[in-house]
């Protein structure tokens, strides 16, 4: 169903962008791409994007159409999770956070689905549980990500008039590998029994993108183990 589809992936160099990548690549799809840096994945073509940036997305997108004709698939889930007080918080560290986490799903949205003209029109957002339930001092990347889950049902509402589909993923704790060393503890108070892999995203990206899913959009799907569902209580 993904056989020489064009599959669009922001923040695909590294962790679950980049195996979200690699699952479509795995399904014969042709899959480009999006960062600010360039990686060698087989099977991805990279293009250097700052998805935050209006006229960079909009000449990025052009010429991925160019190249390789109607856009069928997008996946915006380029972000940077930057934790910091309150009190510190800077303008530019706002805007930092709020363009490559959010802007870039506005803008990456709406230039890919000038393209979308084919049989298979999808798109999906990563959003956070963090847009549901925070910890002390993550104002920056629960703003953005929870203007994501806002902003996916708007797009959905918009572009239904386009035949689009338009998604999102709530991700819990997901190990991406990255200078994280696991305890037995981290896993035990999931209710699945583990800590998330980027593949369990991945695969649900695949889900959502399916076209037998036609009926699924402006839905957000949370994959967290259980833990915004868990009452925490000190006894």
């Amino acid at each position: 169903m993904f056989t020489n589809k064009v599959v669009v992936v922001t923040g695909a160099a590294q962790g679950i962008g980049k195996s979200i990548a690699g699952h479509f690549v795995q399904k014969e799809a042709k899959v480009i791409g999006l960062d600010i840096e360039e990686v060698e994945i087989e099977g991805v073509a990279f293009m250097r994007c700052d998805v935050g940036n209006f006229e960079q997305v909009t000449n990025t997108m052009k010429q991925i159409h160019e190249k390789y004709g109607a856009i069928h698939v997008l996946i915006n889930n380029a972000g940077v999770s930057e934790f910091k007080s309150i009190w510190e918080v800077e303008e530019d560290d706002w805007n930092r956070i709020l363009d490559t986490n959010l802007k870039s799903v506005f803008i990456c949205s709406r230039e890919a689905a000038r393209y979308m003209s084919s049989d298979l029109r999808s798109i999906v957002n990563m959003a956070s549980t963090r847009a549901f339930m925070s910890e002390p001092h993550t104002e920056l990347y629960s703003a953005s990500k929870g203007g994501i889950y806002g902003l996916t049902h708007s797009l959905a509402a918009s572009l239904s008039e386009n035949g689009i589909r338009v998604n999102s993923i709530a991700p819990g704790w997901i190990h991406t590998g990255a200078n994280e060393e696991l305890r037995d503890i981290d896993h035990q108070q999931h209710w699945s029994g583990r800590v998330g892999d980027v593949s369990d995203i991945a695969r649900a990206c695949l889900f959502l993108c399916n076209p037998e899913n036609s009926f699924i959009t402006a839905e957000c799907l949370t994959i967290d183990g259980g833990m915004t569902r868990k009452m925490i209580y000190e006894h």
